[in-house]
């Protein structure tokens, strides 16, 4: 079982900016995959950003030159900075973290994003 602990939700004002940290219980570099994906309310989760074990990296056209993602192996921490918020961004944020023994999500952290 892999624990994730995201932080640095919180409320912002468009245009603004905001950096999402999780924190894995073991080694990011263990991870096949690991990402953050969003729910917002009354639509279904979605994956925005994750890197590959080989380092790739890919994003949902909705966040792609705003959003950048990156990891810390040091500190198996992977971050999420968002860039030029937009009310659309509102949403949980959930960490997850992809190796052979399956899917492992965070508990999420809210991200408010006013006009």
């Amino acid at each position: 079982q892999v624990q994730l602990v995201e932080s640095g939700g919180g409320l912002v004002r468009a245009r603004g900016s905001l950096t999402l940290s999780c924190v894995a219980s073991e080694s990011t570099s263990s991870a096949d995959v690991i990402g953050w994906s969003r729910q917002a309310p009354g639509k279904q989760r979605g994956v925005i950003a994750h890197i590959e074990d080989n380092g790739s990296r890919d994003y949902a056209d909705s966040v792609k030159g705003r959003f950048t993602i990156s990891r810390d192996n040091t500190k198996n921490t992977v971050y999420l900075q968002m860039n030029d918020l937009k009310p659309e961004d509102t949403a949980v944020y959930y960490c997850y973290f992809v190796s052979s023994r399956g899917i492992f999500w965070g508990q999420g952290t809210q991200v408010t994003v006013s006009s």
